[in-house]
């Protein structure tokens, strides 16, 4: 072990940088050797603990104790960090074990002095009650800096007496101790303090109790929390005490709501303007903390996006800046270069605020005011100079600021060169004169519609905060419609909208705060009124539009399967978030393909792939919860399926379209049936409730053997039994788009086999044509257009004839030509048929291709809100080609 002389001489770099670590050491003749036996190590909680259960053991000798740990533990750090032994994190861990560890033996020596004059404090079921200390700010992220106050909260479960001869009321009980707490920490004796204590985040600041119930608490963030006090929340972490998970309870939903809550960033840009408003009168320019570019603007563009996103996003709930800045590149939401060198910059700040401090252990965050102290100051952060580490110092601080601004700056200071036509005072002529110069095609509708969006009701009876949104977006919005090509559609789908989310001012904030948002959904509801109706309906996928590249990116099925089972389980067992959030990642998932869609990235069989394989992930595990939440289950692992028909067996599933499902299952257990009924009812009441975010699916079983009459569930050999022998010619034909798509793939497969042997028997050619055209005929007599309309779906040489006359090759020519039973898809099928000779390949191709374009043409009109309905002739080359086809395959029975 070295000596002293060693210590002192080793010490040297440290001491130049640090006047009270020269101090101490010259004053403490214990505190050097002390040094020499820690030194070469972070300091750890338990050698903390171990000083005081020595130096500490009772309430006589707590503050002296106490204090001496600091000196010890201060030195200790300051030496570490400026010798170059300690990184960042060290240092503020370190200081967080010191609050933490001094807090807790307060704690407990003073509890068992109150509690041997007074009694125990106890809940209702008799439990013993603690005082629960809360960290806020710093101390609650663990970020503690080296002369840092620490804010504390002081909260208790529940009122009551204790009983004592000399009984005190549990309030009174716990601000005695509260303020024993403080005094023993933050009282200032000839051994100095531990930390100073500030308690102005409690409810009600300095004018409120020092202690709360938890009732009380709640009772407050209920009534009278402020914005600025979710954010001081956000750090909130418990030190000791007991009902920490019922506090959680408490915090959480005032912290993090249930939405994208986009009107947190007007009330951090508010708390910003008064500390810059402070720093302005204080002229605090070189304040690393508070001033421009300083810490606190990196703190706040962490938290404004926890604010924001941590209620959905519950990985967002963390305390520690770094970790949450990294958590939002993840994300996407802050770019990863930037957060690398909002990180560098957090890292060189931070580091910086402690020389500051190291110098004569001063709450102080201001450059020196002498050129020795700065250059001691530059020294010590390993510049050459004062000016080189000004330098570094301005690049920071101007890439801080940059970067806050970009997130939380309000960008509509100035005003709009559209707001006369939001103004009460404008004149009718004028407003449609207006609109005409904007390119309007009905401008007088255009001015009547905005006049009845003024003087409506639900304008005038909006508060004030809300009201002051609105009005900045009405202009912005007439300008992004006026800037499409159908400006009169677009701001009719748009004003629909906004009525729908104007008491959200969340929403209206996001359409504010980021103008690239805004545009974008000018250009969706401009593209597609069905687009703009799904919006209306699920107007938490604005978010949605914020980030453009994860709007573009290609989905990527399996990694959406995983996150979603991840951010269930998360909240399981609370079955109503977990089906609001299968709603919103469903919603989600809708929105991106939808906008790729429009966007032209897709053709309409990989749309209908796409809405078919998120279709596939829902129904797996809506299986799985469902499941795993009966009572009453015989196996761990159901063996039960899930078989998709119709579209989604097809993967031909449209945005709005229904699931045609049927439910197998394959176990003897005697309890089996009436399990997977039970289950199979969970599915579909899961899949079809209608909850605060929607539905998933309306579904239809129908197709099940013996249709409504039949059993929900069905076993694989009845199913086999019912196929063979009592099925009819419409059942087999649906067979040929039917799939395994959730749950037991061993039940999937004798499934899949059995579809195959039902396919591949051999029919009569006649008698199947026959049949197929009468069915068709039927559906005819009953759907076919009479009114000058061809009805691209319904109509013959549509989309029906394409899909039957794919249904009877496969039916017909199966057994010959196994390639017939993959269920690819009816485009793929027909090219299939014409290779194998079944068709001639030339009008197989040209029918696929009009099949092809015809559903486009019903993909465009149903994203516009149309019945897929166009003039007799304007899709005849389209009906030529199916109906040749037609011909060709029933001309021997036509």
């Amino acid at each position: 072990m070295e000596t002293v002389g060693e210590l002192t001489e080793r010490l040297a770099p440290a001491l130049a940088a640090s006047r009270y670590l020269a101090r101490e050491l010259a004053a403490r003749d214990w505190l050097a050797p002390l040094l020499c036996t820690s030194l070469d190590a972070p300091l750890s909680a338990d050698a903390m603990r171990r000083f005081l259960e020595r130096e500490a053991p009772d309430e006589a000798t707590l503050k002296p104790a106490l204090r001496r740990l600091r000196t010890w533990v201060m030195c200790h750090t300051a030496a570490r960090d400026l010798l170059g032994l300690a990184p960042l994190s060290e240092v503020t861990e370190t200081m967080t074990r010191l609050a933490e560890v001094a807090i807790n033996h307060a704690h407990e020596i003073l509890h068992e002095a109150l509690w041997a004059r007074h009694g125990e404090p106890r809940d209702a079921d008799g439990n013993a009650m603690r005082l629960t200390v809360v960290g806020m700010g710093k101390l609650g992220g663990r970020e503690l800096n080296v002369s840092s106050d620490i804010d504390l909260i002081f909260v208790y479960p529940e009122d009551g007496d204790t009983v004592s001869p000399r009984p005190l009321s549990h309030y009174e009980f716990f601000t005695r101790l509260g303020r024993q707490i403080i005094a023993a920490i933050g009282e200032v004796t000839e051994d100095g303090f531990v930390f100073r204590v500030d308690m102005r985040l409690r409810p009600n600041g300095d004018s409120g109790p020092l202690v709360s119930s938890f009732e009380a608490l709640e009772h407050y963030f209920i009534t009278q929390g402020r914005e600025w006090e979710r954010f001081a929340w956000i750090k909130a972490r418990p030190l000791c005490g007991s009902g920490h998970d019922a506090l959680a309870a408490i915090a959480r939903p005032f912290v993090f709501r249930k939405y994208l809550d986009f009107g947190a960033i007007n009330a951090l840009r508010a708390l910003h303007a008064q500390i810059r408003a402070q720093v302005a009168r204080r002229e605090m320019a070189t304040n690393i903390k508070l001033g421009p570019g300083g810490i606190r603007e990196i703190e706040f563009t962490a938290q404004v996006f926890q604010i924001i996103r941590g209620g959905r996003d519950i990985g967002l709930q963390i305390k520690p800046t770094l970790p949450v800045l990294e958590a939002l590149a993840d994300r996407g939401v802050l770019d990863f270069d930037a957060v690398a060198l909002l990180e560098e910059a957090y890292v060189f700040l931070r580091r910086m605020e402690h020389r500051l401090q190291y110098l004569d252990d001063a709450q102080t965050h201001d450059l020196p005011a002498t050129p020795d102290d700065r250059a001691r100051i530059a020294t010590a952060m390993g510049y050459a100079s004062e000016a080189e580490m000004l330098a570094q110092l301005e690049i920071h601080r101007r890439f801080v600021s940059h970067c806050f601004q970009a997130a939380c700056g309000d960008p509509n200071q100035d005003d709009h060169a559209l707001d006369e036509l939001w103004d009460a005072t404008i004149t009718p002529e004028h407003a449609v004169a207006r609109f005409e110069s904007l390119q309007f095609r009905n401008a007088t509708a255009a001015a009547d519609r905005l006049l009845q969006l003024r003087e409506g009701t639900r304008y005038r009876q909006l508060p004030e905060t809300i009201r002051a949104r609105f009005d900045g977006l009405i202009p912005r919005i007439i300008e992004a419609c006026a800037a499409r090509p159908n400006p009169d559609e677009t701001l009719s789908r748009l004003f629909t909208l906004l009525e729908t989310i104007s008491r959200r001012g969340a929403y209206l904030a996001l359409l504010l705060q980021y103008p690239q948002t805004l545009l974008r959904l000018a250009e969706l509801a401009s593209a597609s009124q069905w687009a703009a109706e799904y919006l209306t309906t699920h107007p938490i996928l604005l978010d949605e539009l914020l980030d453009a590249r994860e709007l573009d990116a290609a989905p990527d099925w399996p990694a959406f399967a995983q996150h979603l089972r991840s951010e269930l389980d998360a909240v399981e067992p609370d079955i109503e978030r977990q089906m609001d959030l299968m709603r919103e990642q469903h919603h989600a998932q809708v929105f991106r393909i939808l906008h790729q869609d429009l966007a032209g990235k897709w053709e309409v069989e990989a749309i209908g792939d796409h809405l078919s394989a998120l279709a596939d992930v829902v129904l797996e595990e809506t299986l799985r919860q469902c499941w795993r939440k009966l009572r009453q289950r015989h196996i761990e692992t159901p063996r039960f399926a899930v078989i998709g028909y119709g579209k989604l067996g097809g993967k031909e599933l449209g945005y709005a379209s229904d699931l045609d499902i049927i439910f197998l299952y394959d176990d003897e257990d005697q309890s089996a049936s009436e399990n997977y009924a039970r289950l199979a009812q969970r599915m579909l009441t899961w899949l079809s409730s209608r909850t605060s975010a929607g539905i998933l699916f309306e579904t239809d079983t129908r197709l099940r053997p013996n249709g409504e009459s039949g059993l929900l569930v069905t076993s694989l050999e009845a199913f086999r039994q019912y196929q063979e022998g009592a099925a009819w010619l419409w059942e087999h034909q649906a067979l040929t788009r039917a799939r395994f798509v959730a749950g037991d793939a061993a039940v999937g497969r004798a499934f899949e086999a059995e579809r195959e042997e039902i396919l591949r028997r051999p029919r009569d050619l006649d008698k199947l044509a026959e049949d197929v055209i009468a069915m068709r005929r039927k559906m005819l007599d009953n759907h076919a257009s009479r009114d000058g309309y061809f009805n691209i779906k319904d109509d013959p040489g549509g989309l029906i004839d394409f899909e039957f006359i794919i249904q009877y090759l496969v039916l017909g020519h199966a057994h010959a030509h196994p390639r017939l039973v993959a269920n690819l898809g009816n485009i793929a099928l027909a090219r299939i048929a014409g290779e194998l000779g079944l068709l001639d390949e030339a009008r197989a191709k040209a029918a696929a291709d009009a099949y092809r374009s015809l559903r486009r043409q019903q993909h465009r009109f149903r994203l516009n809100g149309h019945t897929a309905r166009v003039p007799e002739g304007s899709a005849q080359a389209e009906r030529d080609a199916i109906t040749t086809l037609w011909i060709e395959v029933f001309k021997r029975n036509a």
